[in-house]
Order: C-alpha cells, then structure tokens, then sequence
C-alpha cells in the first residue's frame, strides 16, 4: 500500500516521463492501484486541505490513469479514468491559480481551456465520451492529463512571475 511518503515531488525524473496505456489484461491491478492513489490524496487533503484529482504517475506507476474524487452535488463524474484521450479543447480560455500534490506548497498561473470532450475507458473496459464544459472539472482533467504526458503546471507558467507560495491553511 503506497501513502504520502510514496509520492513523487517536483525534480523526480518520472514526473517527466510519458505514460504507456492500460492494458486490458492489466485492469486486475486498477483496483489496487486506484486503492494507492485515494490513500495518498486523503493524506493530501488531511495535510494540505486540498485534492480532487491524482494521476498514477504521481505514484511512480507510469501508466495512463486518473484518480478523480470531487464532491460536487447535482454531478457524477467518473472516478477512475483510464486512457483518456482529449478529443477537443474549446478555443475559450481562461486562467487560475494551479496546484500540485507533488508540489504541494506551491501554486503557478496557467491557462488552460474552458470545455473539453475526452473519450477513456472505465474499470470494466467500456469507452465513453465525456464532453466537460464546468470550468472547475475542466482544468482539473487537463492537470491530470498533463501528468500522463510528462507535463507539470510549472511548464505551462504564464511567465516567470506566475509562482506563488500556497498560503498556509488554518486548522
């Protein structure tokens, strides 16, 4: 079982790295990884009041899937998401101020798209297109999807003053 101390922090030369796809004889291991990643994004939000979503690699497991645990009443969004493909981004952008679990301390300003469609496959290997057009689940999928491919928010910096400490949350 994997916890906080088994998270990749920002210079780990993993979080660089470009995921391989799930593979269909592999979705018996999805539980427990899926296990892995709800573990370390409760000790996140225990910790640092923050999570909604964790991608695998973040873990070291350089596979092609997402974590998504977002509490939003009248929305069911999928939990886990294997092998998304973003299909299209809107040309509508906007900015925020971004977080990472794997530099927690830290926020960057980016910009990222206001509506996305992906398709992904769930736990039981059916594909679904999703068209996301919540500003929030929209950047938050892209973060994610970013991870799968290597990119981290600090490489999608507006410009070399869009670094910010994460203010310390009171208890």
């Amino acid at each position: 079982m994997k916890h906080l101390a088994n998270l990749l922090l920002l210079g780990d030369p993993r979080l660089y790295e470009i995921c391989e796809p799930v593979l269909e004889s592999e979705l018996p291991l999805v539980a427990d990884w899926v296990t892995d990643l709800h573990n370390v994004m409760e000790e996140i939000r225990a910790k640092y009041q923050f999570g909604r979503g964790i991608a695998a690699p973040q873990l070291g497991i350089m596979k092609r899937l997402i974590y998504l645990n977002v509490n939003q009443p009248g929305h069911i969004w999928p939990t886990v998401i294997i092998n998304p493909e973003l299909v299209s981004l809107s040309n509508e952008t906007d900015e925020l101020w971004d977080d990472c679990m794997s530099f927690p301390n830290l926020l960057v300003h980016v910009r990222r798209h206001r509506n996305l469609t992906m398709t992904y496959r769930d736990e039981q290997w059916q594909l679904h297109t999703l068209t996301v057009t919540d500003w929030s689940m929209s950047e938050l999928i892209q973060h994610e999807y970013d991870h799968l491919n290597g990119v981290l928010c600090t490489m999608r910096a507006l410009d070399d003053r869009a670094f910010q400490w994460r203010p310390t949350p009171s208890r």
